[in-house]
């Protein structure tokens, strides 16, 4: 059964005709074409595809299309303005916070949302709050100085 909703994505307003079963993170990237937001599990463990729903981090990857039905969806396209990078985007390229780069927007999503509510985390609450994200090519300690880096930019 497909289901029309209405959601805005990094700002704009879209409409789509979505099955029951579309997962949001496939609406995300194969009808609106934002590839940033990447899948990696398809079970909620890796957190490749993390976005901002209504200024939240959730896991798009385990969360249907007519779920958002009204909400408003930040992808890792949509963080940045003006063609520049967002402050954790640059404290993640400073702090060498990335590889191979396919965990780093659900990173850098998890972090804008730890920021939504402590603005200075220590590394102990830093470390908690991306307990939902894994890296599979580097060991952690460059995420968490980025987020360190980041949280002073801010």
């Amino acid at each position: 059964m497909a289901y029309t909703i209405k959601l805005t994505v990094n700002g704009a307003a879209h409409e789509a005709d979505v099955d029951a079963r579309v997962l949001l993170v496939h609406l995300l990237r194969d009808e609106f074409r934002l590839t940033g937001t990447h899948v990696g599990c398809d079970t909620s463990q890796c957190g490749a595809c993390t976005v901002l729903v209504n200024g939240v981090a959730m896991k798009s990857c385990t969360m249907f299309a007519v779920q958002a039905d009204g909400s408003e969806i930040t992808t890792i396209e949509g963080l940045a303005g003006n063609g520049g990078m967002h402050p954790i985007q640059k404290a993640f390229k400073e702090e060498h916070g990335l590889q191979c780069g396919f965990c780093t927007p659900g990173f850098i999503m998890s972090t804008h949302d730890l920021f939504r509510n402590n603005s200075n985390p220590s590394e102990e609450e830093i470390r908690h709050a991306l307990e939902g994200n894994y890296c599979r090519c580097t060991g952690y300690q460059n995420i968490v100085k980025a987020v360190q880096t980041a949280a002073k930019d801010m």
